[in-house]
């Protein structure tokens, strides 16, 4: 952050409260990138994938379709990251570049589904416990609430012990994820599947290859989601000049290699004829590896990966609903940060909102589901601010220019508005649902303003 852009954020501090802390680097940078984007996404999806395309070669074909989109958008938020180092994620470069409404609608939405995505991750990781421990089982949401509370606390004492944390639990998880890819690779194929594996599916042709590569290519790229996480923490990391373009491409670059390993071990222990629609493909194949303790293994793969992303989602969280608030388009009092570089009032509401979630999860069903029309809105309107800044204010201070502009940027937003058009034609009832919820996000604005301007 430069000097003027540091004074314009002390000038927002609200009066005797701390601030962020700079002490975060390029390691947290891709340990949260690849703790939230890591997950179950690539234990399950898969199989859908095959389903889809039950083709070797278009199979590998569009994880790596869905790795480059998610490079392109990388390299370009980046030159965002950059360019407004100031934590918050989307909602910064938004309000920057369209204004405070666009902002506001972005900010809530990123923090709802940021706060959604903890409330589930945590769920499916509890109902991996109780199949490890048999004790737990059954108690899937009281676990999820205990690990959930239990990664708030640690990140109450300070951003270091949150970073720590995370860089660990991110450390954990890629050593699980090595450890089964190497033993697909060293014993694929001497699964004992009992009878000859079911032919694949027949490949589409025309018009409906074209259809199946889209769906699978959906399904692809929430899986890569998460690939923009460094940029919540932009004024908390050193020099992020250099440390956040180099967290968030090798990050991607990092979460391609895994993915593309990982599938070529699937296709190596398991017929595409049986991976074509199951449901948990690592499960199958850890199966076919380790035989009945292979439900144990996958269970633990799963426990580790998904440690990371609770704790990567409830340290994104805070940090929108912090700058909101720094901006005065919430409440002033969540900007309140401690000694250790923690904006705790924040870290209290998005701990509360996930626990809601994870008790009335069936309450909020319809909430969560047209959440994901906002997750892709969010994204094209972060790709669209990157033409109207280049724009608008070309002389501004760009330590990172987006590589291959204005071609990379422009294919990942039309890839973002392609998705969206998809998203709306196979769920119209939620993406409508998702509008009525934008239009009602204009008067709740209103408000806000109004009692901004009330307060002086």
């Amino acid at each position: 952050m430069t000097t003027a852009e540091e004074s314009a954020a002390a000038a927002v501090e609200p009066a005797g409260r701390g601030r962020l802390l700079r002490v975060l680097g390029v390691v947290f940078g891709m340990a949260v990138t690849v703790g939230i984007t890591v997950g179950m996404g690539i234990l399950r999806t898969p199989g859908e994938v095959a389903a889809h395309l039950p083709n070797v070669w278009l199979f590998m074909g569009v994880w790596l379709a869905g790795g480059v989109y998610a490079l392109f958008g990388a390299v370009s938020v980046a030159e965002l990251g950059t360019m407004l180092p100031r934590s918050g994620g989307f909602y910064v470069f938004v309000r920057r570049a369209l204004g405070e409404y666009p902002g506001f609608v972005v900010g809530w939405s990123d923090w709802l589904s940021t706060c959604g995505t903890a409330a589930a991750v945590a769920l499916v990781m509890g109902e991996y416990a109780g199949v490890l421990a048999p004790s737990l089982s059954g108690r899937s949401r009281e676990v999820a609430a205990a690990v959930t509370v239990g990664f708030a606390l640690l990140q109450w004492r300070g951003v270091r012990w949150g970073g720590r944390s995370q860089e660990l639990t991110s450390l954990l998880k890629a050593l699980a994820f090595a450890a089964l890819i190497a033993a697909c690779f060293a014993w694929g194929g001497r699964g004992d599947f009992g009878a000859a594996p079911p032919a694949p599916p027949p490949l589409p042709e025309g018009l409906g290859l074209l259809t199946a590569f889209v769906l699978a290519l959906q399904g692809v790229i929430y899986t890569y989601d998460g690939w923009y996480s460094t940029v919540y923490f932009g004024e908390e990391v050193r020099d992020p000049a250099r440390s956040v373009p180099r967290a968030m491409v090798g990050s991607v670059v990092l979460v391609i290699a895994v993915y593309l390993l990982f599938n070529a071990a699937l296709l190596g222990v398991l017929p595409l004829g049986r991976l074509a629609g199951e449901k948990l493909a690592a499960g199958a194949a850890a199966e076919a590896v380790f035989g009945p303790v292979g439900a144990t293994v996958i269970g633990v793969v799963a426990v580790l990966s998904l440690l990371a992303s609770v704790n990567g989602n409830m340290l994104a969280a805070p940090r929108v609903v912090y700058a909101m608030s720094r901006d005065r388009l919430f409440w002033r009092g969540a900007a309140r940060v401690n000694t250790g570089g923690t904006p705790t009032v924040s870290l209290a509401l998005s701990t509360a909102a996930a626990l809601l979630l994870i008790f009335y999860g069936g309450t909020f069903q319809r909430l969560l589901a047209s959440l994901a029309f906002f997750f892709v809105t969010d994204l094209a309107l972060v790709f669209l601010s990157v033409f109207v800044l280049r724009r608008r204010e070309p002389g501004a201070g760009r330590p990172y220019r987006a590589w291959g502009y204005p071609a990379t940027t422009a294919l990942a937003l039309a890839g973002s508005v392609a998705f969206l058009a998809g998203a709306v034609w196979a769920d119209t009832a939620n993406s409508l649902y998702a509008l009525r919820l934008l239009a009602l996000s204009l008067p709740v604005y209103l408000v806000v303003r109004r009692l901004r301007g009330g307060a002086g």
